[in-house]
């Protein structure tokens, strides 16, 4: 099931990148609700916020050992983790696994989620692997806080 997890956070972050460079790429941003949520395409040399521009191989080489280090931890760590902790690692690998494929394969990181609050703050544009990445973090930093990660 963790396998299953994991190939269907990657093959839906892909996908939709795909869609985004065939539909949004060269156009001007799709307005889904208007002051709100659009779909930009917008090819990411950094991190979040735009930090750390055009330092590929630092976050190749980063990505690389936070992946393995999840999954030396599941598979190999002394610890008995509950499904739900399992389930969190999983997907933030999925995300990392994504953004690490556009790393490598193109140089950036394709983001097309972008969301405003008015014509106040335009919130950094992102993509599903982003999403994976934040959700699990706050998942598995609650279980850790609360002391719940272990069966």
């Amino acid at each position: 099931m963790l396998l299953l997890i994991l190939i269907s956070v990657v093959v839906l972050d892909q996908t939709s990148k795909y869609a985004a460079v065939k539909h949004l790429k060269g156009n001007s941003p799709h307005v889904i609700i208007k002051d709100f949520f659009q779909l930009h395409y917008v090819e990411n040399f950094g991190a979040a916020f735009g930090i750390l521009q055009n330092r590929k191989m630092f976050f190749i080489i980063v990505s690389s050992i936070v992946i393995i280090g999840i999954l030396f931890f599941i598979f190999k760590g002394s610890y008995n983790l509950n499904r739900l902790m399992e389930i969190s690692l999983i997907i933030f690998l999925g995300g990392a696994i994504g953004n690490l494929i556009d790393r490598i394969r193109l140089g950036y990181v394709i983001d097309f989620l972008s969301f405003r609050l008015g014509s106040g703050y335009d919130f950094p544009v992102f993509n599903i692997a982003d999403i994976s990445i934040v959700i699990s973090t706050f998942l598995i930093m609650a279980m850790v806080l609360m002391d719940r990660y272990e069966i």
